[in-house]
Order: C-alpha cells, then structure tokens, then sequence
C-alpha cells in the first residue's frame, strides 16, 4: 500500500513540475532567449555620419532697376511727330526712339543716351515735350537690376560684398546674382539693414516683382542626423540610441538643418547607431530588435 502512495505522489509531482515549465515558457519568449539576449520590437536604426551644412542667408524683396535714365528733350513747346519705340523694348546707344517739331519749324530726333530697357513711355504723337514734367523715357541702363531687401542685424554681419547669391524671382525662375552692396546704417525700428544684390544676367525683368535670394555665407561639416531621430519633449532635445540591443536616451544640441537632417553638436559621436524614426513608446532600457536602413529597403 506504501508503494502505491509513493507512486501517486510521484506523478502528481511529474505533473507540477511539467506544469511550471509550461508556464514559464512565454515568460521566456516575452523577456529574454534561452542566450541571454533580449528580444523586443523591430526598430529601424541608422548609423551616425558626417553632413556638411551650407550656412545660409535668405533674403526677400523686390527687383529694382540699379540706374534709370530719363529721357527729355530740351527744347520747349515741341511736338511729338513719331515714335519709333517703346515701353518693353531694348535699345542701344544713341538709336532713335521718336522724332520732335520745335515751334520754329523742323525736326529733331530724340536719342537714347545710353542702352537698356525702357521701363516706361509717356510719348504720344501730338503730345508737346520738354525739359521739364515727365520724361519721354525712362531707360533701364546697361538692363541692369538688383533685388533689394531688408536682413535683420544678426545677419548683416555674415554678408560680404561679392558673395555669390542665388535669387528666385516670381514669373522669372532662377538666376544667379551676387551682394553688391550693403547699406552702413540699420533702421531704428526695426532693427533692419538694406542689401542690394546685383542680378548677374542682364535679361528682362518685371520691375517691382517679388523675389527671394540665398546667400551662401559659410559651410559646417560634423555628424548628422534625419530629422525624424529627434524627439523634443520637457527633458528637451533627444535621440534614442540602441546600445547592446537596449535603447538609451541622450540629450543632444542640434544645430542647423537642411535636406531633412539635423547637425548634431553634443551627444552623439560618429558611428552611433540610433533609431532613424524615434517614437514615444520607447523607453528607457526597452529591449530591441535593431533593422538596419539598408536591411529594410532589401
């Protein structure tokens, strides 16, 4: 009769134990592999690298032209008897652009002075001229423009005079241009200095129209990150860092941004592996299970 306890007790021990082991198993699957490494969510990482960052100027305003010469015959009491150009078009040097008749008879021809644009006319035939009131013309000389626009004070510093610019005008595209000048006194009010970038190519622009230039002033190369690793929160600015398959949290000091990437000035080191799209479900010590960028678009 012993043996036969002896034999019940000892199955219903096999059974406990076979028990335990069952229920300790997702445990295992849900914290750590049988190898001691842990096992979590898939995170896509990256590895820290070097980024260059243009330091940049940007500048609004409007095109001008850079000199206007006006158009007035001298003689009083003329008429206009014709009119061979006009506003929009491009002349030289000492072509014709109307014939006049003083009151003591004749016919005097009306030259441009210098080339360019003629930005405005105020000719009609029969219309009397001279050397007061408005001009004939008005020539753009030489077709010449600038964009002029305000900068704050904190850039007027970084500016130069010959600096190259690239300036988008609107109805025109993109041109080349350079600082031609920057005015030495700032506006009281509003803190504001006047710069005059000289469009390089001498082409035909609307007067008055909007445009905006950037100015390359400089160049900072250290490590980077895509915008998309920075988390902003009260602890301030940070970067979850996978580090032996577990995510660490490191405050960082960003600097500029350009193509979607953020200059990382304190934090990081180059070769850091961090999280390419960081996330507010991981925390501190959260296991991982790190993808590579490459690995993912494989």
């Amino acid at each position: 009769m012993n043996h036969c306890i002896l034999r019940n007790r000892s199955g219903e021990l096999a059974a406990l134990l076979t028990a335990a082991l069952l229920a300790a198993q997702p445990a295992l699957a849900a914290g750590e592999e049988g190898n001691g490494a842990p096992r979590g969510a898939a995170v896509t990482v990256l590895k820290v690298a070097k980024y260059c960052f243009n330091d940049n100027v940007e500048i609004s305003g409007i095109v001008l032209a850079r000199d206007e010469t006006s158009v007035r015959p001298e003689r009083l009491g003329a008429k206009v008897t014709e009119i061979m150009a006009d506003a929009g078009d491009t002349v030289t040097a000492g072509q014709i652009l109307a014939r006049i008749a003083p009151p003591e008879g004749g016919s005097i021809a009306v030259q441009a002075p210098v080339a360019g644009l003629i930005s405005q006319s105020t000719a009609k035939v029969g219309g009397m001229v001279g050397a007061k009131g408005e001009a004939l013309f008005n020539i753009v000389t030489r077709s010449e423009y600038d964009l002029v626009g305000m900068v704050p004070v904190k850039d007027i510093a970084r500016l130069q005079v010959g600096q190259s610019a690239r300036i988008k005008i609107i109805g025109a595209g993109e041109v080349d241009a350079k600082v031609r000048r920057i005015a030495p006194t700032i506006e009281p009010n509003s803190q504001l200095g006047q710069v005059f970038i000289g469009i390089t190519p001498a082409r035909r622009f609307l007067i008055n129209s909007s445009g905006r230039a950037m100015i390359k002033t400089g160049q900072s190369c250290g490590i980077a990150v895509p915008l998309t690793a920075i988390l902003y929160g009260n602890a301030g600015t940070v970067v979850q860092v996978v580090r032996r398959a577990r995510i660490e949290t490191r405050r960082v000091e960003t600097g500029l941004m350009a193509a979607g990437q953020v200059e990382i000035k304190e934090g990081l080191q180059e070769g850091d592996t961090v999280v390419a799209r960081a996330g507010a479900l991981l925390r501190e010590g959260d296991p991982v299970r790190p993808v590579t960028v490459a690995a993912e678009k494989k």
